[in-house]
């Protein structure tokens, strides 16, 4: 297999589609004295000693479609932001990290231990934003942490060859996603700025996207990720013009997925995330919760 993307020390292998979910894109990094890898996404399972020789998988968050090959690799050290490190060292951290009802997690489990073949890392350490890999011959990785998707997500960036792999700020159409236990609708919306900022001439994103080459394009496909956010708060207010409802009659209708959509988690992450809408909704004074539980267009 070759890699759909290289640029000196950069190897970027692209998964299906361009990596999109459940598929991802994998990048690994060649320095003089070590290889990482960032993630192991599925398309992991068809990369052979490229990714067999790396010293560390260096994680920009966990979630189940980053973690595949961690089974595979038990002598690659596996490192990850300290916010997400129970994550990758337990199921039970993992579930936690997912927030999910003890319910929908029996039937989660066994679906991510066949499609993604999960292995938990008991051995995985955390570091912290700004930590810096120094892997040889001029070849530097430094995390910039950027939450939101999960409490730990970072981007990894590549700096002696100004590739930044941005993970799940991954500028597809369906918009960022923050729907679990450790998401964050406001830490997300800073991320999406700060990463403007971020040094680099290449972008990297873990699904669908893959590499993009141009800042203009780069900007262009980030404002149009972000509007999303902006485009749900607006759906939600219409629901809200036409009558009042529950919470329960908002998951109901949905937010992120289409009607007809059904995965055990589907539930459980639009409450999570019409929540965060709904409260961000109350701070600007533009909704109303009253008393029997029914929200209100102000």
């Amino acid at each position: 297999m070759q890699p759909g993307f290289s640029l000196g020390a950069v190897r970027v292998y692209l998964g299906d589609k361009s990596g999109k979910y459940p598929d991802g894109n994998q990048v690994i990094v060649q320095g003089r004295d070590a290889r990482v890898a960032f993630d192991t996404p599925q398309v992991a399972r068809h990369v052979g000693a490229d990714l067999d020789g790396v010293d560390a998988v260096i994680l920009g968050h966990v979630h189940e479609d980053h973690v595949v090959a961690l089974g595979r690799l038990p002598r690659a050290r596996v490192q990850v932001h300290e916010a997400d490190l129970a994550a990758a060292q337990s199921w039970a951290g993992l579930g936690r990290h997912y927030g999910y009802p003890d319910a929908v997690l029996a039937q989660m489990k066994p679906m991510i231990e066949r499609d993604f073949d999960y292995a938990p890392r008991p051995d995985a350490t955390g570091y912290t934003d700004g930590a810096l890999w120094d892997l040889g011959g001029g070849v530097r990785v430094r995390a910039h942490h950027l939450p939101g998707h999960t409490a730990g997500h970072c981007a990894l960036v590549v700096e002696s060859e100004g590739v930044a792999f941005i993970g799940d700020i991954d500028l597809t159409g369906f918009g960022p996603y923050y729907g679990d236990a450790t998401s964050n609708l406001a830490q997300f919306r800073r991320s999406l700025e700060r990463v403007k900022d971020i040094d680099a001439r290449v972008w990297v994103t873990s699904h669908h996207r893959g590499v993009l080459t141009e800042r203009a394009d780069f900007l262009q496909a980030l404002a149009r990720f972000a509007g999303k956010i902006d485009e749900r708060s607006q759906r939600l207010l219409g629901y809200l013009r036409e009558r009042p409802h529950t919470l329960d009659d908002l998951v109901t209708r949905r937010l992120l997925y289409p009607p007809g959509f059904e995965l055990p988690y589907v539930e459980s992450a639009e409450r999570r995330s019409i929540g965060q809408h709904l409260a961000e909704l109350q701070e600007r004074g533009a909704v109303r919760l009253e008393g029997d539980g029914h929200y209100h267009r102000c």
